[in-house]
């Protein structure tokens, strides 16, 4: 291998970032989704380095687990950003959530049989693989879905970020109890956790909430981000469920009039928090891309392939998506029950199913399984949803994109609320010098 050269390093990490934008547009003018670009950029890099010996599986692997860290924070932390809770959207929530819940345990549960029967013999390590492949990827969904109708749109919004998350957590939970046998203490680890964390992250909520609003200082946002990644990490040195700290941070962040009430309201800034929100909206967003982007290259520098080619690994993988499509069919059927087209195709597996992938712990991984089953998987899923927005006229618009033409609309929507709130206390405030007067 030669030697390591800092240069080289950035250049080559530079080259990505530009070919990632490349790959939107071409996404956006071919449909192709750029997740399958990048994949492919991964395969013609392990090429690369395989005959320079630019990398080696250890420091690919070091990468991955820092990037893995700052990753789950950044995806949580956007998804959650995309939550709007209100009493108008309350059957939604409940109806996107309980399909995702419904996916996810039921569609783990069935593919842990599969993983176990063809690869991992230990049902338990079976269920850590089954878990990342019955998450789908709201990075891939949300941009999407742009041009469905909007209870549609919103709909699969809501299940792509609910999955995320749930999937995430119960992940963690089932490697964090990998080595407990009572299930009485399983489940009292479980609700004491979940309640402690709860606890917590509320009162951390509102403290950064308040506190930055009242900062001065332009250069806050990565100040924000730094606290919310020590946050995490010192949640996890004490075996919390530290997602769920990001998670309601983000949930107060972006509902601020909702959980500001009463008293709290007149602690709260609302310009300011707006201003916050506008902006961390956007470093959560080039943030995801990077992370994003290195995590698809490096899984094509870590796959075979002749993989695509392997009978077991075809069956495995064929079986895997009949379940998987299989149970949102019934499941759309039962909570949605009409009109559950393109629905029904837009469920892709990305960056989550990778990123847990690696973030298996060396004690629960089995050489046995063969990754080729990921690839399968995250590509068949992303030609179908490709095929069925297409065929129902959408277009797949890069997530940074969709997210920016988004938000800007949002902040149009808020400003015009704002400077309607404040003609109308300008107005109340005439008319009551007029009455003294």
């Amino acid at each position: 291998m030669t030697e390591f050269n800092a240069y080289i390093a950035v250049i080559a990490t530079s080259v990505i970032i530009i070919l990632s934008y490349l790959f939107n547009v071409i996404s956006k003018k071919t449909n192709i989704p750029s997740v399958l670009l990048l994949i492919i950029l991964g395969v013609a890099l392990k090429w690369i380095s395989a005959e320079f010996g630019i990398f080696s599986g250890d420091s690919l692997m070091k990468i991955l687990e820092i990037l893995g860290i700052v990753g789950l924070t950044m995806i949580v932390l956007e998804a959650a950003l995309d939550l709007e809770l209100s009493k108008d959207k309350w059957p939604l929530i409940w109806k996107s959530f309980s399909i995702a819940l419904l996916a996810l345990g039921i569609g783990t549960i069935a593919s842990a049989y599969v993983i176990q029967y063809f690869y991992i013999d230990d049902f338990f390590k079976a269920t850590v693989y089954a878990v990342p492949l019955s998450i789908m990827s709201s990075a891939i969904v949300i941009p999407s879905v742009g041009a469905l109708d909007e209870h549609k749109k919103e709909f699969m919004v809501y299940e792509a970020t609910f999955s995320d998350i749930l999937g995430i957590m119960l992940f963690y939970f089932l490697i964090g109890n990998a080595d407990t046998t009572d299930t009485h203490l399983i489940v009292w680890d479980v609700v004491s956790n979940i309640l402690i964390t709860i606890t917590l992250s509320i009162v951390i909520s509102y403290g950064l909430v308040l506190i930055f609003q009242k900062l001065d200082t332009q250069v806050k946002l990565f100040l924000l981000i730094s606290v919310l990644l020590l946050l995490y990490s010192i949640g996890k040195l004490f075996h919390l469920s530290s997602l769920i700290i990001i998670l309601i941070f983000g949930l107060v962040l972006n509902n601020h009039k909702l959980f500001f009430f009463g008293k709290f309201k007149k602690m709260l800034d609302s310009s300011s928090v707006n201003s916050i929100l506008h902006n961390f909206r956007l470093v959560t967003m080039e943030s995801a891309f990077v992370v994003r982007t290195f995590f698809f290259v490096i899984f094509g520098m870590t796959i075979t392939l002749a993989t695509l080619f392997n009978v077991r690994v075809a069956i495995v993988s064929l079986i895997l998506l009949g379940i998987m499509y299989g149970l949102r069919f019934v499941l759309l059927k039962l909570f949605v029950r009409k009109d559950i087209l393109p629905q029904l195709f837009i469920a892709p597996r990305g960056l989550i199913t990778i990123l847990l992938f690696f973030g298996i712990p060396t004690n629960l991984q089995e050489p046995i399984f063969n990754t080729g089953v990921l690839l399968f998987i995250i590509l068949i899923t992303s030609i179908a949803m490709t095929l069925a927005l297409v065929l129902s006229g959408n277009k797949i618009e890069p997530y940074e994109d969709f997210a920016s033409n988004y938000w800007q609309q949002v902040d149009k929507e808020i400003d015009r609320i704002e400077t309607n709130d404040k003609n109308h206390s300008d107005k109340d405030e005439e008319n009551r010098k007029r009455e003294i007067i």
